[in-house]
């Protein structure tokens, strides 16, 4: 089961039809697709499902249909506790960004944090989870599957939001902060802080 985020509203991949009983179903289709993608977008369905009978497949047949977009990012935490946040778009999120060809994901990871925040001497602690999400470019549905790991930095520097990427602030939050911060954030970056 895949859980990929249109809008903040969950459209599941899915290899159990008894998740689907209750619920709107769509075919493994290009037409089906974009017709779920579109009632999640618009706020005409509040979840949707996408089955397929192999779970092995279904995000390799999903991505022949909506192209993929592989990303990084990372959770980065300084040596008094805090978790480094961006605020972009009018939300506070994490950074992350598209993997450069040729790029291990553990750089890439590594590199945007470094670029959007201006934070340095990052460490990997390790691998969280992978999220998705749909975003339209162009016109064109697009499917971000980000990567997520855990980082540990010394940095007690200026930090530096990359303008051109519309990062408007960077702060380093505590625990009060971060539970705040997170009431105007996306369903993506909760998820990373529910264990």
């Amino acid at each position: 089961m895949y859980k990929v985020f249109v809008n903040e509203a969950p459209l599941i991949l899915t290899n159990k039809l008894s998740e689907t009983a209750n619920a709107k179903y769509f075919l493994l289709n290009g037409a089906a697709i974009n017709e779920a993608i579109t009632a999640l977008a618009k706020k005409k369905l509040t979840e949707a499902y996408i089955y397929h009978p192999n779970n092995e497949e279904i995000l390799k047949k999903f991505t022949n249909n909506i192209p993929l977009v592989v990303a990084a990012g990372g959770v980065v935490t300084n040596q008094k506790g805090k978790v480094l946040f961006i605020y972009r778009n009018e939300k506070w999120d994490l950074p992350k960004g598209k993997i450069d060809k040729g790029e291990t994901i553990e750089r890439a990871a590594i590199r945007e944090v470094e670029e959007e925040t201006g934070v340095t001497g990052l460490h990997i602690e390790n691998f969280l989870r992978t999220t998705y999400h749909i975003f339209k470019s162009n016109g064109t549905y697009k499917l971000k599957e980000v990567h997520w790991f855990a980082m540990q930095t010394a940095f007690n520097g200026e930090l530096l939001g990359q303008k051109n990427e519309g990062i408007m602030k960077v702060k380093w939050k505590g625990p009060k902060k971060i539970k705040k911060a997170l009431e105007n954030s996306y369903t993506n970056i909760k998820i990373l802080f529910e264990d």
